[in-house]
This record gives C-alpha cells, structure tokens and sequence, in this order.
C-alpha cells in the first residue's frame, strides 16, 4: 500500500491536445480561420526545441497546442517524420507535477524526466512514457501559479 496521499483526481482537467505541425503560422491561420479558435499565447522554446502555439477552444479553458519544430534534431521534428504531422500528446492538468509522478511511479509507470521542467508560459511539466500509456504520450502539467 502507498505512503502517499492519493489525491481526490490525479488528473483536474485535460489542459491541452499536441499537434505536431510543419509551419506554425500557417497552422495558427488554419485553426483559427477554420476552426474559429484564438491564439491564447506563443512562444518559443529552446530547451523543447519548439516554436508553439496555445489555441483557446471556446472558454473552456482548454487548448489545442501546435508545436513546430525549430531544428531537424527536435523531438518534433523526429515524431513529423517519423508519422507525418498530427496528434502528437494529451496533457492533463495536475495540482502537484511532483506529487502525481510520485504516485504514477509507485504504480509502475515510467516517466520522462526524473525532475519536473518548465513548460508552455512557465508550467512545470512531466512525461509519461507513451510504451506505459497505451501508446500515448501524456503530459502532466501544473500551470504556473498566475494562472
């Protein structure tokens, strides 16, 4: 039996979907003209190697995330290779990024990083290892406290 406090959900809320895409500009234009989606936030991040983009969906509070490769030794730029653009992760929101890794490990998941990193608009984040989640990369991620 674990030592640890189990949390009511492990999971709050599903934060984002990741999208893999070539050309992030012209992404944001299809989601936004298409789909009628508004660009909540952009940035880039070199330790990901990524240029994204946060799409609202409505006021729901979640996101379609498009992540465009910087280099081609990005992990992006390997998964658009490798499977051609599209879904690339599911990432639910979590109280506690520490204390849910905790939780998965004790239950024999693997995880990416052995300690959280910064994420989109300074979240901390972590990896389930997708050969642990049915083939999914799932991210886990706790929104910056302004949030």
């Amino acid at each position: 039996m674990s030592n640890l406090e189990i949390p009511q959900h492990l999971f709050t809320a599903i934060d984002h979907v990741g999208m893999a895409v070539p050309d992030l500009d012209a992404a944001i234009a299809f989601y936004r003209d298409t789909f009628g989606m508004t660009l909540a936030h952009e940035e880039t991040n070199e330790e990901q190697g990524v240029r994204e983009a946060m799409m609202a969906v409505g006021d729901s509070g979640s996101h379609v995330q498009l992540l465009a490769p910087l280099s081609e030794a990005s992990t992006i730029a390997k998964f658009i290779d490798r499977n051609g653009p599209g879904c690339q992760q599911v990432a639910y929101r979590v109280t506690d990024v520490e204390q849910v890794s905790a939780i998965l490990r004790e239950r024999g998941v693997r995880l990416l990083y052995d300690a959280p990193k910064r994420g989109t608009s300074d979240s901390r984040i972590n990896f389930v290892h997708p050969k642990d989640a049915g083939g999914v990369l799932v991210e886990l991620v706790q929104p910056a406290a302004s949030r």
